[in-house]
């Protein structure tokens, strides 16, 4: 059991930096500030929340570190407020631009303005 686990840590590490960098060239290529936006949280929840689930599956499936739970709980934790807070602050930047007109765009659907209309 702790080799599966040992495994599915350094996999999931892996995944995490691919999601790094999918989330780099993301923020390089894409055109504007919202699908950038994107890109970062992309970047953030694929490459910080996935590799710290990693480290606490690796830390549960290790035989040599002496506190392995608290290394796997703290990682645990931390990956839970990071996945917590990560999309609500990409909403709030996303929001608040969009309400300031920060970010010159011709958008195809705006549903904000088409709320707004109704209101």
């Amino acid at each position: 059991m702790s080799e599966v686990l040992f495994y599915l840590g350094a996999i999931m590490i892996i995944i995490g930096g691919i999601c790094d960098l999918f989330g780099a060239i993301g923020l390089l290529r894409f055109p504007n500030f919202y699908v950038r936006l994107h890109a970062a949280t992309v970047g953030t929840i694929g490459g910080a929340v996935v590799p710290l689930f990693g480290v606490g599956f690796l830390a549960l499936g290790s035989n040599f570190l002496p506190h392995k739970y608290a290394i796997a709980g703290a990682s645990f934790v931390t990956g839970i407020i990071v996945l917590l807070a990560a999309p609500a602050g990409a909403h709030a930047l996303a929001y608040a631009a969009h309400k300031a007109k920060l970010v010159q765009w011709n958008p195809k659907c705006d549903h904000l303005t088409e709320v707004k209309k109704h209101d």
